[in-house]
């Protein structure tokens, strides 16, 4: 591998470090009463929320550094997997994606996804605006500080730039206009459906 592409697989790993732990820390946040809360993806609680990220997670080990597919995977992260103590299963799923992405080689390799074979580094760009729009949703449903970093408001624009109007709408309302004078937080967050 050149060492541009080194260096931007070396940022790309930043970024997810740093989008991960933006969830983490809202996550942490989650009081013992807010589990039930509504959340802006219409059809989730913050349970939901932290289980969809969760099982995100659970997925990076196996298609990254096992190389297997979703059909060999199966349904083995259907339903509900936070368990009793869903900050714990966070924690144990975040880390395991963080050290699948970190491997030796593994964002040079390709990924087997519902759509296909995919760069594992395209994968990880895809995580890592996930985790940013959707750390924004649990800070709207907690109370917690919405503010979201430059960087990764920009990682996250760039990613669904070119898809957003394809994302599934149970998780991504359509489009909304932004204001004439938005920032650039609350224009990535109107091109998935969502009023900062």
């Amino acid at each position: 591998m050149d060492s541009s592409a080194s260096a931007d697989h070396a940022r790309l790993l930043e970024r997810h470090r740093e989008a991960i732990a933006l969830f983490d820390s809202r996550v942490r946040a989650v009081g013992p009463d807010q589990w039930d809360l509504p959340t802006p993806c219409t059809e989730w609680t913050v349970r939901d929320l932290v289980n969809h990220l969760a099982v995100e997670q659970l997925w990076v080990a196996p298609l990254v550094t096992e190389g297997r597919t979703i059909a060999d995977v199966g349904d083995a992260y259907d339903g509900d997997v936070l368990g009793a103590d869903p900050a714990a299963a966070w924690e144990s799923a975040k880390e395991a994606a963080l050290a699948a992405f970190a491997g030796p080689g593994a964002l040079e390799g390709t990924v087997e996804l519902s759509y296909g074979k995919t760069p594992a580094a395209a994968y990880c760009s895809q995580m890592v605006a996930d985790a940013v729009v959707h750390s924004w949703d649990l800070s709207r449903a907690i109370g917690a500080d919405e503010r979201l970093p430059r960087d990764l408001v920009d990682a996250a624009a760039a990613e669904f730039g070119g898809y957003a109007d394809q994302l599934p709408r149970s998780l991504f309302a359509e489009p909304v206009e932004p204001p004439a004078d938005a920032d650039a937080q609350v224009r990535m967050l109107a091109m998935l459906g969502r009023e900062a």
